[in-house]
């Protein structure tokens, strides 16, 4: 099953401590949920910092920083939001 989505991050929401300096660039590690169902903004996918084994054992609250909509699948299933073909991904294909 292939998907492609089309997410929001709000930059200002990141919690800097958790960027890793890298070789190449400064990183950070999250994870992305693709729900079965559309909330009340038409998103399905959300966006939040991944959370360290103490963090989750103490049962912190999830830093969401971002969310998204599903806009293509090889299931056929999908149903896209009005103006979402339209989007400049910047890709040149």
């Amino acid at each position: 099953m292939a998907k492609i989505a089309n997410v929001s991050i709000n930059l200002d929401k990141i919690t800097k401590s958790k960027l890793i300096k890298g070789k190449k660039g400064t990183y950070l590690n999250f994870n992305i949920a693709v729900n079965d169902e559309k909330d009340q903004f038409g998103n399905d996918c959300s966006l939040w910092e991944n959370q360290s084994k103490e963090e989750r054992d103490s049962k912190t609250d999830r830093n969401f920083f971002g969310n998204g909509k599903v806009i293509w699948s090889n299931e056929g299933n999908v149903s896209v939001s009005p103006g979402a073909e339209d989007i400049d991904d910047g890709l040149p294909f």
